[in-house]
């Protein structure tokens, strides 16, 4: 069966395909399938046999990062909001692992995602391993191998797609922005509460404890540069 032909111009560097993608460091590029021909089905054959989770971006294998920090943050939040939609018949939330196409060749997996009765009137998780599903609310616990590029495209396709708000936590910052649209956000520090608003309505978590088993990041030591000889 041929491949699929490629998502980029026959005269496009590597350079192109990262700059297109965020300038993502290129150690999270699969190569096999090649850059701009990857489908949904290498997207499930890499997680069945190669055990990697791989967003589908631009015909891309794009290795999805993330730390024990990172990953310990979305599950204790995943955990909290699926609790909390649980017991409020708001919806499901699902962890760093749930696959979604967002649209036509765009399979994203935030860190956290919560999705409404509305977009699911069955009211059943999907059996789809990739359905065809925006989240209401998308978590991004971001990593040291996310760039500023990358996770700026990410909030593009998310509203784009239908997502109504974005939580962006940033471990090293101990803050958490909120972000209605590509380019407007609001800001929490550890002194804030971070609130479910409109999606998740009552729920409330204070950010001090989100972040309580997170190690502050250390301060760097201002250099005192030497004089040079007069």
């Amino acid at each position: 069966m041929p491949r699929t032909r490629s998502a980029f111009p026959k005269d496009a560097t590597l350079a192109d395909v990262l700059k297109q993608l965020g300038d993502i460091s290129p150690r999270r590029i699969r190569i096999n399938p090649a850059p701009g021909t990857a489908t949904e089905r290498d997207v499930l054959a890499m997680l069945d046999h190669g055990n990697r989770l791989c967003e589908l971006v631009d015909g891309t294998l794009v290795e999805k990062v993330m730390g024990y920090e990172e990953g310990y943050l979305a599950l204790w939040l995943g955990g909290l909001m699926g609790l909390y939609a649980e017991e409020h018949d708001l919806g499901i939330a699902a962890g760093a692992d749930g696959t979604m196409r967002l649209m036509p060749g765009l399979v994203r997996i935030p860190d956290v995602s919560f999705v409404g009765w509305e977009r699911l009137p069955s009211r059943k998780c999907p059996k789809e391993p990739i359905p065809d599903l925006v989240p209401h609310l998308a978590v991004e616990v971001v990593s040291e191998g996310n760039t500023p590029g990358e996770m700026q495209r990410k909030l593009k396709e998310y509203f784009l797609a239908g997502v109504e708000i974005v939580w962006m936590v940033e471990p090293d910052k101990r803050i958490v922005d909120i972000y209605t649209a590509p380019d407007e956000h609001t800001r929490l520090t550890e002194a804030d509460t971070l609130e479910g608003g409109n999606l998740l309505p009552g729920f409330r978590l204070p950010l001090k404890r989100l972040f309580a088993r997170i190690e502050p990041q250390p301060r760097r030591r201002r250099s005192r540069g030497r004089r040079g000889a007069q």
